[in-house]
């Protein structure tokens, strides 16, 4: 598995622009520091920006603020990247919440679908004018192999009626990952948008923030909640499949895929050790999704 810096070393982005959020820590700042690296103008969103600007000690990031549990944030800070980028090269959706117990957003989402997807889902198509300017362009969704721990469902997403499982509603906000880059790629890339989900590699960073002593205990022992291994990487080359994503040849022109390990990955073994699940790359069920998306954050 190669770092962030091994994936952009012969890359030359002078002239592209890149908004990658959740640059305040863990595998935002590495992103933002590899798109720099090799001349990309990079803005990135956080909801503490003193806190992003430490983060990125001196590097050269526009920052911008951006709370993704609540759209009025959201709707602002796209506001703001449209005047500062009116052409968008690449979105890398990476902030997020993991495992937390439960929490709503200021709308009244459950924290990991609304903060995961919904919020991410808004800031995407509100920037649709930039990154169709910008073509090719691409969008790069930050799932993880935690999808494979649960499907979506529409009939109780925010948890309302079931009993609360923090890895299962995780599991569901990162399938929405998945399902949103399978639709935006069926909408947006004949439009010259491509979209890519992924499975980074798994860092203890600030995403483990929720996790109890017997969560943290199970994960130090290399077990995954729900069965299977885990096997934990630094952060350059926990990153190192995002920033492939966003900057490599070999996906020009392509889009609508699950990426692992810097690699097109294929359908899970079934044994939690790799792969996307089936109910993640549902095109219908992706389409449903869209639809309540756009219902659910106020789009139609």
């Amino acid at each position: 598995m190669p770092t962030t810096d091994e994936v952009v070393r012969d890359l030359d982005l002078t002239g592209r622009t890149a908004l990658v959020t959740g640059v305040s820590a863990g595998l935002g700042v590495e992103t933002a520091r590899a798109l720099t690296s090799v001349g990309a103008r990079v803005l990135g969103a956080a909801r503490d920006l003193g806190k992003a600007k430490a983060a990125l000690d001196g590097l050269d990031v526009e920052l911008v603020e951006l709370d993704l549990a609540d759209l009025a944030s959201v709707r602002a800070c796209a506001e703001t990247v449209l005047e500062l980028a009116p052409s968008l090269n690449v979105l890398v959706n990476n902030a997020g919440v993991m495992a937390p117990p439960l929490l709503r957003t200021a709308q009244g989402f459950e924290l990991q679908l609304g903060t995961n997807h919904l919020g991410h889902f808004l800031l995407t198509r509100l920037l649709e004018p930039a990154l169709v300017a910008g073509a090719p362009a691409r969008v790069v969704n930050v799932s993880s192999r935690g999808h494979l721990r649960a499907g979506l469902d529409l009939d109780d997403p925010h948890w309302h009626t079931r009993p609360y499982d923090k890895w299962k509603a995780y599991g569901q906000s990162k399938t929405a990952n998945v399902l949103f880059t399978v639709e935006l790629e069926r909408r947006w890339g004949p439009a010259g948008v491509h979209a890519y989900a992924l499975h980074p590699g798994v860092i203890m960073t600030e995403l483990s923030r929720h996790l109890t002593e017997a969560d943290l205990a199970a994960l130090s022992s290399g077990a995954r909640p729900g069965g299977g291994q885990l096997t934990l990487v630094d952060v350059p080359t926990g990153a190192a499949t995002q920033v492939w994503a966003a900057t490599t040849p070999e996906l020009e022109g392509r889009g609508g895929l699950y990426l692992e390990d810097c690699a097109i990955a294929g359908p899970t073994p079934g044994d939690g050790s790799a792969g996307y699940a089936p109910w993640a790359v549902d095109p219908e069920v992706a389409r449903r999704l869209w639809e309540w998306s756009e219902r659910e954050v106020g789009l139609v």
